[in-house]
């Protein structure tokens, strides 16, 4: 494959259970434990990573202020951190302009926010009046807004995105498709195939490959190429297994408008660092040079304003 290209890893947890309350955790013993820069630094050994973002990580929301210090300060030691997405009660509509008021006082890598919706059983949640206003105030303090979801909820963020047009996001893991139960819908290639071109993906997985197409076609919204083995088979997932999710993700977004990103430490549920990595290198191998350079490092870089 030749040498690597310089990677910018786009979606970053740190955390210490014991620093910060994340009561999500209680019920996952692999993940329930401190991940600082340094585990990160072992994960990704001998990979060119030359930026990092990193994304809250649920911590309870009197602490998320807090958080976003913390992280400013490690950015201190780690050059490579050059950005932080943090998380707003974007929900509060008007009211959360105080609290953007003080994350982007904290520190100019404050490029971004995130309220997570994965867990919110109403398809519409992120539709109410107070969300999408708070939402449109993003643009004011120069915010990106990451979407984090499942696959059953792209219609109700598409919308969100559509009524936003001056708000510029970011999906987080191609909208959470179920891999697990998905993959194999269409004959299995091998596990080590490298395609030489997009595959033709007749058949919709679930109304998630169309849904996703919808979102795709408004202009302020990008893709992460992230999170993708932790919904596959934890056992026994295969590079062949996520080859067409990529495919569509790529199809539906274009060159200019996916990104890498390694969900570190959850990918750990499934996956070392490593081999998340390298099923996506194999492939996307196929893909011009200048494209493959965007996928890894240059798409993030500019989505998040970072210096290159």
């Amino acid at each position: 494959m030749g040498e690597a290209l310089p990677i910018v890893d786009a979606h970053v947890h740190l955390w210490n259970p014991e620093q910060f309350s994340m009561p999500w955790l209680a019920n996952i013993p692999r993940l329930n434990r401190p991940y600082g820069l340094q585990d990160y630094c072992e994960q990704t050994r001998n990979l060119p990573i030359v930026g990092m973002v990193y994304i809250e990580v649920g911590v309870e929301p009197q602490e998320t202020l807090r958080e976003a210090s913390y992280i400013a300060g490690l950015a201190q030691e780690e050059q490579r951190l050059q950005a932080i997405v943090a998380a707003a009660p974007v929900e509060r509509g008007e009211a959360v302009r105080e609290h953007l008021e003080s994350l982007v006082a904290i520190s100019p890598l404050i490029k971004g926010v995130r309220r997570n919706l994965q867990e919110e059983t109403e398809p519409n949640f992120c539709l109410q009046p107070d969300f999408v206003a708070g939402v449109h105030l993003l643009t004011e303090y120069n915010l990106t807004f990451d979407i984090c979801i499942k696959h059953w909820q792209l219609p109700g963020v598409t919308e969100l995105v559509r009524r936003c047009p001056d708000t510029a996001f970011i999906l987080d893991h191609l909208g959470k498709p179920d891999i697990k139960q998905w993959a194999y819908l269409s004959p299995r290639q091998g596990a080590t195939r490298v395609p030489s071109q997009p595959r033709i993906h007749p058949r919709p997985y679930g109304p998630w490959q169309t849904d996703l197409h919808r979102l795709a076609e408004l202009p302020n919204v990008v893709c992460k190429i992230s999170g993708m083995v932790t919904e596959a088979n934890h056992e026994r997932w295969q590079p062949a297994d996520l080859e067409p999710f990529v495919s569509v993700a790529l199809e539906a977004f274009g060159e200019e408008r996916v990104l890498f990103g390694g969900d570190w430490p959850v990918v750990l549920l499934t996956s070392p660092y490593h081999r998340w990595y390298e099923a996506l290198e194999t492939l996307t191998a196929y893909l011009p040079l200048l494209t493959r350079r965007k996928l890894w490092s240059e798409n993030a870089q500019h989505c998040y304003r970072m210096s290159s």
